[in-house]
């Protein structure tokens, strides 16, 4: 997004960089945040919702890639509310009931079997 070919045939992402172009947002989204105010919070959130969009992170089937999609999905379950919030308590809350179930199921087979 910051690297899209502006109005003037370059590579635009460098707010202000001409003589008679204003300066705009500085960063990574100047193109995306044209016309708002950078201190504003409401902008921040955007602009950090745009880099959470295009972040490349580990690949999926990796451990890292596992526990980073863990953290997106706690860190969005963190930012929800309502009932995508009661959505997420509910998911995570059967998740740890299956998990403690089939440790509990092993756990018996193994201790029946060892006595």
């Amino acid at each position: 997004m910051s690297a899209s070919k502006g109005p003037g045939g370059g590579v635009s992402g460098t707010s202000g960089s001409g003589a008679d172009e204003p300066a705009g947002p500085p960063g990574r989204f100047a193109d995306d945040l044209i016309g708002l105010d950078p201190d504003d919070p409401e902008a921040r959130a955007f602009a950090a919702h745009l880099d959470r969009m295009e972040h490349v992170g580990p690949a999926a089937f990796t451990v890292e890639g596992q526990l980073a999609g863990v953290r997106d999905f706690a860190d969005s379950a963190n930012r929800a509310d309502g009932t995508r919030r009661l959505a997420a308590i509910v998911l995570v809350t059967l998740v740890l009931l299956g998990t403690g179930f089939v440790i509990f199921e092993v756990l018996e087979v193994v201790l029946s079997t060892a006595l």
